[in-house]
């Protein structure tokens, strides 16, 4: 059960009443379709109907990432229109439509903490910091649904060794903007505004950590964390913070947001586990978003490259 400052949270708003009620209508559409439902991509269009046309600016120079898996991308319409980001609301389609005119210029960044070099960066100046490149990255919720994208930036670590972090540096913070004006969804105290999330050292400086400002090879959209956000695959998505306006080097481990409103369903690491269930729901399997039957869920969302991180802990406790 949520503590006190998510009571305002209907389980609807975890997991849609508008989801549940369309997998009925899927079931009973399939069965007065037959076949033909199930031919041609019907499946998919039935759950979620799809569209190839993009909106954001193309992103020139881009680099192809050996990180990349091969498996089939989510349509950009279901990544774009099926989102958790609670500044802008707490179902699924209101960032989609609430955050279309947030503004992402101008825009700085703040380097503060356990860091030589403090400073505000520029979003532009931190976009030239590295080549971009094209990463197609698998995700998991922890709701029980999962995606592939193609994500546009850079690793974490290139904008961390250039701020210099001291000895003492041991993780690292993230704090979402928090503008009351473009997000209406702060206006309710549904969270502990603003949204934090954090890393240990070695995970933010690990080459898959992405610094990520597009997808599909244009600029990010704006409800999927614009103008700049963290992607870590092989952690549940709730730890890839958005709209990242302070980054801070500590001694200590962060509180993170969801950590903090519902300690004994959201750890702190947040790495995607099977054996380790959600108190409400198990995580051994998982729906692709757009697809029906479910699958099968990987340990470390199936990046075993990052195991060493994890070596001798149990994570089971630290969840």
């Amino acid at each position: 059960m949520l503590i006190r400052k998510s009571e305002g949270i209907r389980s609807s708003e975890i997991t849609p009443r508008s989801l549940y009620l369309s997998r009925r209508k899927f079931l009973a559409g399939l069965a007065a379709a037959g076949a033909a439902a199930a031919t041609a991509g019907g499946v998919r269009e039935i759950i979620s109907p799809s569209a190839t046309v993009h909106a954001g600016n193309k992103i020139n120079g881009l680099q192809k990432s050996p990180f990349s898996t091969t498996e089939t991308i989510t349509p950009y319409k279901d990544v774009t229109h099926y989102n958790n980001y609670y500044e802008f609301g707490t179902e699924k389609t209101d960032p989609a439509e609430e955050a279309k005119n947030f503004r992402t210029r101008p825009w700085k960044v703040k380097i503060e903490g356990e860091v030589a070099k403090k400073q505000e960066l520029d979003i532009d100046t931190i976009l030239k910091m590295a080549p971009p490149e094209e990463r197609i990255y698998r995700h998991r919720c922890v709701e029980g649904w999962s995606i592939v994208v193609p994500w546009v930036g850079f690793s974490l670590s290139e904008l961390i060794k250039r701020v210099n972090p001291t000895s003492k540096a041991k993780f690292v913070e993230f704090t979402t903007d928090l503008d009351m004006n473009q997000m209406p969804g702060t206006r309710r105290p549904v969270l502990d505004w603003p949204y934090k999330e954090g890393l240990r050292m070695d995970e933010a400086m690990h080459p898959l950590t992405l610094l990520c400002f597009g997808m599909y090879g244009e600029d990010l959209p704006n409800q999927d964390g614009a103008p700049l956000r963290i992607v870590i695959p092989w952690k549940y998505g709730f730890k890839s913070a958005k709209a990242i306006v302070r980054i801070r080097f500590t001694e200590r481990e962060p509180m993170n947001t969801w950590n903090v409103m519902a300690p004994n369903e959201y750890g702190f690491y947040a790495n995607v586990n099977p054996n380790v269930d959600h108190p409400r729901w198990s995580q051994a399997k998982e729906r692709r978003l757009g697809e029906f039957y479910k699958r099968p869920t990987l340990m470390f969302n199936g990046y075993d490259q990052v195991a060493s991180l994890y070596s001798g802990m149990d994570l089971r406790k630290d969840f």
